[in-house]
């Protein structure tokens, strides 16, 4: 097999719905995504800002040209998450082969300090995830988990910051960070391993004309047990239309597109 590239975006979309990874990823599909397409631009735009600024450009045109930078630009200097001291590195991209795959992350800022080292990662959807669902998202296993398999820190030293745009409610902060154990980090080995082998299964059934297992379905008998996926997410959104029930209208964080490398 090929040697393939794996994202914390396919591994949430992997998870979440076998099915859709297959339409999206195989088949080519263009799915549409919950997020509309002028958000995900001002996200990348705002990814881009902070880049520019942790380089010592001046972004002063780029914020008067558009408001919600601004916005979001003025929230981050009222609220900032904290930094460790050390060296920044933004924009930083990471790979690590394991099995067949290459896995790989882009850190939107890397600080790499004396026995510490911070991931930091920017957020500017609308609102953001639970708590738990954020910790046990791919990315913040797999940034953990590839960091600390490329570079000379331990688990205990390393922890990752997001910080949002949108915050929770008040009185809560801009960002929170998740810490990261030996624990964690021989689990995350585990989960990946599991979930690969069960994607070079499910790839030799797809080359034998076999479909890629719906959500409902490969949560019976694989591992991990998918979250619901994005066509479960609309299903419910309308059948809460229908009924005139209330639905819950929060961003699943799989849909939320990184950007690209």
């Amino acid at each position: 097999m090929s040697l393939w590239q794996l994202s914390q975006g396919h591994l949430n979309c992997l998870t979440a719905c076998p099915r859709q990874f297959q339409q999206r990823y195989l088949d080519q599909l263009n799915l549409p995504q919950l997020p509309d397409l002028e958000h995900q631009t001002l996200g990348a735009q705002f990814h881009q800002l902070m880049q520019q600024r942790h380089l010592g450009l001046d972004i002063a045109a780029i914020l008067q040209a558009e408001p919600h930078l601004q916005r979001w630009f003025e929230a981050f200097d009222h609220d900032p998450p904290p930094m460790i001291e050390g060296d920044r590195y933004s924009e930083h991209q990471r790979q690590l082969l394991h099995q067949d795959y290459l896995l790989v992350a882009v850190y939107d800022l890397l600080i790499l300090g004396q026995d510490q080292v911070q991931i930091l990662d920017w957020k500017t959807y609308a609102r953001p995830p639970k708590l738990r669902k954020l910790r046990q998202s791919w990315q913040t296993r797999l940034y953990r988990y590839l960091l600390c398999e490329t570079s000379p820190y331990a688990p205990e030293q390393m922890t990752m910051t997001y910080w949002f745009a949108a915050a929770p409610e008040a009185p809560a902060s801009h960002w929170v960070t998740f810490p990261y154990t030996p624990e964690a980090h021989e689990q995350t080995r585990q989960e990946l391993t599991l979930l690969l082998d069960q994607l070079n299964r499910w790839l030799t059934d797809y080359q034998q004309g076999h479909n890629f297992p719906p959500a409902a379905v490969a949560t019976e008998h694989d591992y991990p047990p998918p979250t619901p996926c994005l066509e479960a997410h609309r299903q419910r959104q309308f059948q809460g239309s229908v009924e005139g029930g209330i639905t819950d209208d929060w961003v699943e964080i799989e849909a939320i597109a990184e950007i690209p490398i």
